[in-house]
């Protein structure tokens, strides 16, 4: 079979193809000295830079010229004491000799070296390698797969089915305007994935002791996100910024010699004798590779229907459905924040609750956006989706935060591997035809949805979504039990936050996706257990969920190719 690299078409653009980069241009790769660091230092919501200094000195009991530099490592902020909100910082310190400061200090729990904060590559390309590496997918995952690829001399070649950037940025507005709809540029497809149209959270629970999270973080701030983010407990970017970041990233990738093609959808992967031997795409044109990495997305069903023809191991996996729920952001901040809610300093509040309900559902809360939107995020015709978005100032009149409860693979009634996309296309295409068949949303009050009774008027919470909503009840698109769930657990997130069951609260439906259906099984090496050189990785996968998580299981995804044909 003659497989041929495609080197340049009309929807490509390429970087520089070098035999290698130059690994001392790249900030990942240079030492750091050692420093101290200080946790826990409170002060006032008004306090200044030389308050923070002052801190310091008197934490460290040294003089102020004795402090020779200090970065903030952590921002947060303390709101326990609603009426007394406080900021709360950990801050590395450079001082003029640490040794006797540590002996003079003794042990304290809150002074202590700090640590280690660089990412050390695995490795780098060998000197000749006879194929480059494939990414499939140019989401967080397989951006940053193909950005440490490239970084470390391999040349990758990134396929993404959706447009760049910009342009698929412009018909996902002309489908909010007007309701028309391309199913191969939208919210969930194009440069930057799914994260790009949202609130650009950056929060993760994972470990991260090789730094990974970091060095995501800091190749962010490199493609224009803003510094904050390597410090504030809660970073976000933002829709407005996610759109230049994301072409800067990708820009990256090309200067370090890699290689990216738009509008090219992968529709078979080439396997001979178990082994991966390269992708067609769906014009029948064929890229030769030994290594694939599939950075797919939760939303990219024809591939894993592909796959699973192609004897690819699947498996349906748990994952969570319901409603998005708005609220005035003003309620929002004052509840959190008590008569401090508007101080310019703090910005829009969040929240974040979970309940568990008698019928043995969870009930929580996901993906809040604070003075954000709802947003239409289909991807299938037919289909109504919706999800959260926030600009960088999050300065929209609503908050608005995901609704969801739990469901596991007894709940599909296929019980196939993709049992859980059938699922969520019942309840997304019910969701359409309650809308009104034209793409717009079917919306409920709070009071109607727990009186299960049909919306007739709207109070004085206004929807978001666009490019419009059908009152209506919801009921009627979700299953009997996620609806029993949340009506049992909205009262109780009203003891949380006050208001949260205010009687014009705005529901909006469908929320489907907000985690993967399916896990492409993988091993400890993290090739399919049955195809050797193909890479499943980040949330389409199965392995992971969010910007942050996914961005570091592409790095992951990167270091698997490097330990198999790097040189280390």
């Amino acid at each position: 079979m003659g497989l041929v690299v495609r080197l340049r078409s009309r929807n490509e653009c390429r970087g520089l193809l070098n035999p290698g980069p130059d690994l001392e241009q790249c900030p990942h790769m240079k030492g750091s000295k050692p420093m101290l660091r200080l946790s826990n230092i409170s002060l006032d919501i008004d306090h200044t830079e030389d308050d923070l200094k002052t801190a310091i000195c008197e934490m460290l009991e040294i003089r102020e010229e004795e402090l020779l530099d200090y970065q903030i490592s952590k921002k947060s902020v303390d709101a326990r004491k609603r009426n007394a909100v406080l900021f709360t910082y950990t801050v590395t310190v450079e001082v003029g000799d640490e040794e006797s400061i540590l002996k003079k200090l003794g042990s304290r729990r809150n002074i202590g070296r700090a640590p280690e904060t660089n990412y050390r590559f695995a490795g780098t390309a060998p000197d000749s390698l006879p194929f480059r590496p494939i990414v499939v997918g140019a989401g967080p995952c397989g951006l940053f797969a193909a950005l440490t690829l490239a970084q470390t001399g391999f040349r990758p070649i990134l396929l993404e089915r959706g447009k760049r950037v910009k342009e698929r940025a412009g018909d996902v507005s002309l489908f909010w305007r007007t309701g028309i709809l391309d199913p191969k540029s939208n919210a969930m497809f194009g440069e930057g994935g799914a994260g790009t149209f949202s609130d650009g959270k950056l929060v993760t629970q994972i470990k991260d002791r090789e730094n990974r999270c970091r060095k995501v973080l800091e190749e962010l701030v490199s493609a224009g996100a803003p510094e904050e983010i390597l410090y504030l407990s809660k970073p976000h970017i933002g829709t407005d910024c996610l759109v230049k970041v994301t072409a800067n990233l990708t820009q990256a990738i090309l200067s370090f010699g890699g290689e990216a093609h738009f509008e090219s959808r992968v529709g078979d992967i080439i396997v001979e004798n178990n082994e991966i031997r390269g992708v067609e795409l769906e014009t029948g044109e064929k890229i030769a590779s030994r290594c694939v990495i599939l950075a797919i997305g939760h939303s990219a069903r024809d591939t894993f229907e592909m796959l699973s023809h192609k004897g690819v191991p699947l498996e349906p996996k748990p994952f969570s459905v319901g409603l998005r729920i708005e609220h005035p952001q003003k309620m929002i901040d004052k509840v959190q924040y008590g008569k401090l809610g508007d101080h310019p300093r703090l910005g829009a509040a969040d929240y974040k609750l979970a309940h568990h309900c008698a019928n043995g559902r969870s009930a929580y809360t996901f993906c809040m956006c604070p003075g954000g939107s709802v947003i239409a995020a289909t991807s299938e015709v037919g289909c109504v989706v919706t999800n959260g978005m926030s600009s960088r100032l999050r300065s929209g009149k609503n908050a608005n935060s995901a609704l969801l409860v739990n469901v596991t693979p007894s709940d599909f009634p296929d019980r196939g591997p993709l049992g859980g996309v059938a699922f969520q296309r019942r309840w997304e295409r019910k969701a359409f035809q309650l809308g009104g068949s034209h793409y717009e949303a079917p919306v409920q009050l709070v009071a109607d949805f727990l009186a299960s009774r049909e919306s007739k008027c709207l109070g004085e919470i206004k929807p978001s979504y666009k490019p419009g909503v059908t009152l209506c009840d919801l009921a009627s698109c979700l299953p009997a039990y996620v609806v029993e769930a949340l009506r049992e657990a909205i009262p109780i997130f009203e003891q949380k936050i006050k208001g949260f069951s205010r009687p014009d609260a705005v529901l909006t439906g469908v929320e489907t996706r907000s985690s993967s259906p399916v896990r492409i099984t993988r091993g400890p090496n993290m090739e399919s257990l049955s195809v050797a050189g193909l890479i499943p990785a980040g949330e389409g996968a199965g392995y992971s969920g969010g910007i942050i998580s996914s961005a570091v299981d592409g790095i992951k995804a990167a270091e698997a190719v490097t330990n198999k044909y790097g040189k280390h």
